[in-house]
């Protein structure tokens, strides 16, 4: 008895260091201190082609700087450049059956300067019906080395213009293309194509930083965040013009950061850990496609995705949900090395939503890798969502460290090697 009575009080010792180590790096005041450069004004949204979204890549890279952080391959920094090819339809002439092609119902995604289809038989046809979930059924399109010929039904029109106004004609390096057309017949007989376009080369960057694993350093595991976000619109008389994006994603933004300077001080990861901030995610998801391309899928154990955890979750305090629950056992170890604790993780609140593919955790899942979002957002009701009002003063600065230490401690037999995730179902 009294041997089990020593052990339990020296498991309780270890467990108050433990507290105190991780409250030291992750707190309310370090949350706070990084999400107000993030979120500030002079980011100007931290929109994708903007010196603001640059300033913010700047400032990571000197966090992960602080942290001792290795390069990720053969970078010369933490800067992972990413160079694209934005076609813009400058003639666009054609039929569908009878009907008229045009700007309006044609998007392009190619590298090339002309795009010509004098028939059906020309090119691959898929089909996105009424039914079919857009984002699921057309983004893993984008990464096919294949000419593809996408008709897109009527029900989808305010996704296809998201996707052409934002997305649809930036391309990594390719000699395939994707034309997608808008259109109520799915099944016509005849089809011809004629698009001229102006090519224009365009520079994105990750942020990308890495703990380079003792035993295990082939096996991956990812913690990652968006950084960019919308940039600057049209002004009230209430409030300035900048969607600041204090949540969406800066939070993710900060807790990458605050877990690279908390493992880096912990050196005990068996496996690799990879810390990235992404490029794009508001605008196709282009910073984790191009990231994903980088890796081998099957060296990837786990990823963490962290997407706007500034608020409360519908269960309150202490509490996140995480996409794609079912997909793997992830989930379960999490909430087992959370034992103890406050905290419990929960599945998607959300299915109709189908956050699991709206995130950056997507390509890679479609890869099999237990890639998942953790989130709090409450989809049905954040009224801060894409609005001006994303700003600072609207998170909760200790609920979101007690979400990141949680993280922390939930990751800990994964990054250990003792514990490895289920893959997820690879996309068909």
């Amino acid at each position: 008895m009294k041997k089990i009575i020593l052990v339990t009080l020296a498991g309780l010792f270890s467990l108050l260091s433990f507290s105190q180590k991780i409250d030291k790096i992750i707190n309310a005041a370090e949350v706070e201190r990084i999400e107000r450069v993030l979120a500030a004004d002079d980011m100007q949204g931290r929109k994708t082609f903007t010196p603001g979204i640059d300033k913010a890549a700047d400032f990571i890279s000197d966090e992960f700087a602080k942290s001792k952080l290795r390069f990720f391959g053969s970078n010369t920094s933490y800067f992972q450049d990413i160079v694209m090819t934005k076609a813009k339809p400058v003639a666009v002439t054609g039929l569908l059956n009878n009907d008229s092609l045009t700007s309006a119902n044609v998007a392009v995604n190619t590298t090339q300067a002309e795009v010509n289809i004098a028939s059906l038989n020309d090119y691959e046809v898929v089909r996105v019906r009424k039914e079919d979930d857009f984002n699921k059924t057309v983004f893993p399109l984008f990464d096919r080395e294949k000419n593809l010929l996408i008709l897109v039904d009527t029900a989808h029109t305010r996704r296809f213009k998201s996707m052409q106004r934002f997305g649809g004609n930036a391309k990594f390096a390719s000699t395939v293309s994707q034309v997608f057309i808008l259109t109520a017949n799915l099944e016509p007989s005849s089809f011809h194509l004629q698009v001229r376009n102006q090519l224009t080369e365009q520079r994105l960057k990750n942020v990308v930083g890495i703990i380079p694993g003792k035993s295990k350093k082939e096996e991956y595991v990812v913690f990652s965040g968006h950084y960019d976000h919308l940039g600057i619109g049209k002004a009230n008389k209430d409030q300035d013009s900048i969607y600041n994006g204090a949540n969406d994603d800066a939070a993710g933004t900060t807790a990458v950061i605050m877990l690279s300077k908390y493992f880096s001080k912990l050196k005990n990861n068996e496996r690799t850990l990879v810390f990235v901030a992404f490029t794009a995610e508001e605008i196709g998801g282009f910073g984790s496609r191009y990231f994903s391309k980088q890796l081998d899928p099957a060296k990837v154990v786990a990823m963490f995705n962290i997407e706007m955890i500034g608020t409360e979750s519908k269960w309150g305090t202490n509490s996140a949900y995480i996409t794609g629950y079912e997909k793997s056992d992830m989930g379960k170890i999490l909430q087992a090395n959370l034992e103890g604790t406050a905290f419990h993780f929960e599945p998607d609140p959300y299915p109709k939503q189908n956050l699991f593919y709206r995130s950056d955790n997507a390509t890679l899942a479609q890869l099999g890798v237990p890639a998942h979002t953790i989130s709090t957002s409450k989809m049905d009701t954040e009224k801060f969502y894409h609005t001006l009002d994303d700003e600072l003063e609207t998170l909760d600065m200790n609920n979101m460290a007690e979400i990141i230490k949680a993280i922390a401690i939930s990751s800990k037999s994964i990054i250990s090697g003792k514990d490895t995730p289920s893959r997820v179902e690879k996309e068909k």
